[in-house]
């Protein structure tokens, strides 16, 4: 499929933005992002302008979202849809079996004492293995969280990123989080957008495509997603130019 840049962006449609990779710079850890102030007034602006109309829908827990952009009232995603507050303020959980996670994270033990490039990062319902610092371990760790994934015979899948392989339970994805939110105002009956640069945002740009929305892939690499803007730098002005046209 040809990638083309997307049409200009209007206040009357439902924002849908993932985080890292597209609203910020990826950095070597996730606890290295750095979140600038730029950043923090044109999400409060678009979502103003808008009507409430904007989500953030990350890999990120909500706390971790909450400690680095504030904003009680911003509509929240973490951990690929799992936990979810809605515009109203009010949290919807998808469970995760905790026995399982546990048993998951003590295999990963010795493991990470032998590669001490890899990263466990334990989110409550997910748990991630991030391999920045060692890609040479990739296809090793992608096995292996496969294998423990199926081992543990409790409904649970791997969810690949860019250098992360990353165990949650199945069925629930940024896409499922898209949809419920379009169910509720003052998402429903908008035109959805979806902006996302990794392989866990293609389930948000395929939601997106079934309902004629606007789905976006930033940055090179195969997508779903019907348009693509280069960078985070092209994301932000392609967002601040819907503010400009606001009447």
């Amino acid at each position: 499929m040809r990638h083309k840049s997307p049409p200009a962006a209007s206040v009357e449609w439902a924002f849908f933005l993932d985080i890292d990779g597209t609203l910020i710079d990826i950095a070597a850890t996730p606890d290295a992002v750095f979140v600038d102030t730029a950043l923090l007034d044109l999400i409060t602006h678009l979502h103003r302008a808008s009507g409430g109309g904007v989500a953030l829908v990350t890999g990120r827990t909500i706390s971790d979202i909450e400690n680095r952009i504030g904003m009680p009232r911003l509509p929240l995603a973490g951990q690929h849809g799992l936990e979810r507050r809605d515009a109203a303020g009010r949290l919807w959980i998808h469970a995760a079996p905790p026995a399982a996670k546990f048993a998951i994270k003590k295999a990963l033990e010795p493991v990470l004492a032998r590669h001490p490039g890899l990263l466990l990062e334990d989110k409550g319902m997910t748990l991630a293995l991030h391999y920045r610092m060692a890609p040479h371990l990739a296809s090793y760790a992608q096995r292996l969280m496969f294998r423990l994934a199926s081992d543990a015979d409790a409904g649970l899948e791997v969810q690949h990123g860019k250098r992360v392989a990353e165990v949650k339970p199945s069925g629930i994805d940024k896409g499922t989080a898209v949809a419920e939110y379009l169910s509720e105002f003052p998402f429903k009956g908008r035109r959805p957008v979806f902006i996302g640069d990794d392989l866990n945002d293609e389930h948000g740009f395929a939601e997106v495509n079934k309902l004629d929305g606007i789905s976006i892939k930033v940055g090179k690499g195969p997508s779903c997603a019907r348009f693509r803007l280069p960078d985070v730098a092209a994301v932000r002005r392609w967002l601040g130019d819907a503010l400009k046209g606001k009447k």
